[in-house]
């Protein structure tokens, strides 16, 4: 097999291949095979029916298209690790020539989006600067109402509806006059707005009993996105008797045995806490810094297809001003994947096994699922290499952190291995976990 790349522009490029009969008979034979097994011929047994039958009665060009859909992914494959292209995306394949009789070639372009080539600076000694660490009253006071609101109890009043309060609503929702939804005694704290638009409005002012109005797209179902009429009856009203701070709370709250130390150590951890956002301040400043300073071309193509999927989820393919955020931002999500995976290279980053197990388990409480199940249902679906893949570049950034040259606004100097928080240890996860990635332990970064 020859094949020759032209390069169409930084991010896409174009495969000319010319495929010899002899390394494509195997497949001519093989869909011969194939074909005789389908078609009865007099006088023959199935499967046993001749070549030169088989030509008379479905024609060579079955065949023949037959055995190149069959070729054409394992030779375009061969085609590109040879001409070291990277290729990503759905390629556009050509065939211009087929071999419609014995000797002659097959022949076919491929156009296809590619990862473009990155000129890395030096990494080393980057220079940012995070905020200082000042921690307030309010700091303290926000982390023990926190704490206070964990061991609160929830009391029924005989008020309307305020914001912060606990209410039990039921909720229906129609669309031209059809109820399209309903529920019954849902629980929700006004505010949150993590309902319906619109509902904390509604029912701030609401007494128990009284039934109001109002119109919202829907969040979810077959429905999604749509205009709706929603009902919403208030079923009782609760607020959050928060406990008395003193002695009995840290007993009760804590291991300290007074209020005094519980607030020390609240202070503490209100500190750690600022400290640690000093971390991810500058391992996002060290980033942005490299987006800023690099050239990282972004195939079109690739763009444009997942705004498309992103905006069809959304159903909101004709919205011209989101699309445009979405552009923007999914550019820029490519950007630093492009970058990183770079960085990864130049670094020679290794994912290892017992880091990629991590990093799944992390992912599996995201979504609040048992990490067996979570790594299983990402095999099934072939995202394990996608994981190693965003391992790599966490650990491609996080090597890059640690070489750069992190101070405050105040111009001190920040040792960014003093802000990370002790970690625990993350959760146990059984063998079945192990034996689904075991496999990856040498993937490639």
């Amino acid at each position: 097999m020859k094949s020759a790349v032209e390069t169409l522009s930084p991010t896409r490029v174009k495969l000319i291949v010319e495929v010899p009969f002899d390394e494509l008979k195997p497949m001519l034979d093989k869909a011969y095979q194939t074909i005789g097994s389908q078609v009865q011929v007099p006088g023959f047994r199935k499967g046993k029916v001749p070549s030169r039958i088989i030509d008379q009665r479905v024609g060579r060009g079955a065949v023949v298209q037959e055995a190149v859909n069959e070729a054409l992914p394992q030779f375009y494959a061969q085609a590109a690790e040879q001409a070291d292209v990277r290729a990503i995306g759905q390629p556009e394949v050509d065939v211009t020539a087929v071999p419609l009789e014995d000797g002659q070639d097959l022949e076919f372009t491929v156009e296809t989006d590619v990862r473009p080539s990155i000129e890395l600076p030096d990494l080393a000694g980057i220079a940012v600067t995070v905020d200082d660490v000042e921690i307030t009253e309010a700091d303290t006071e926000e982390r023990l109402t926190s704490l206070r609101e964990r061991f609160g109890t929830l009391v029924g009043v005989d008020r309307v509806v305020e914001t912060g309060d606990h209410v039990s609503i039921d909720l229906s929702a129609e669309i031209g006059g059809d109820q399209v939804d309903s529920v019954e005694g849902v629980s929700y704290e006004v505010g949150s707005g993590n309902m319906l638009e619109g509902m904390d409005d509604a029912l701030v002012g609401m007494a128990a009993g009284e039934t109001k109005t109002f119109t919202a797209p829907l969040a979810g179902g077959d429905n999604e996105g749509e205009d709706a009429e929603c009902t919403v009856t208030v079923q009782s009203v609760k607020v959050r008797e928060l406990p008395e701070l003193d002695d009995e709370f840290a007993q009760l709250a804590s291991e300290f045995d007074t209020l005094d130390e519980l607030r020390a150590d609240v202070e503490k951890q209100a500190e750690q806490g600022k400290r640690y956002e000093q971390g991810i301040q500058a391992r996002d400043k060290v980033l942005e810094h490299l987006l800023e300073t690099v050239e990282v071309p972004v195939p079109d193509g690739i763009v444009e297809a997942e705004v498309n999927q992103h905006l069809e989820g959304e159903n909101r393919l004709d919205d011209d001003e989101h699309r445009a955020e979405v552009d923007e931002s999914t550019r820029k999500a490519l950007k630093a994947q492009f970058l990183l995976d770079a960085v990864a290279e130049k670094l020679e980053v290794k994912v290892e096994q017992p880091e990629l197990i991590e990093y799944l388990v992390m992912s599996a409480q995201q979504y609040g699922m048992d990490p067996n199940q979570f790594a299983q249902a990402v095999d099934q679906q072939g995202q394990v290499p996608a994981m190693v893949q965003e391992v790599a570049r966490r650990k491609a950034l996080a090597a890059v952190l640690d070489d750069a040259v992190v101070t405050d606004a105040s111009g001190n100097a920040v040792d960014l291995d003093a802000l990370t928080p002790d970690a625990e240890e993350p959760e146990a996860v059984e063998a079945e976990t192990t034996e689904q990635v075991e496999d990856t332990e040498n993937a490639p970064a």
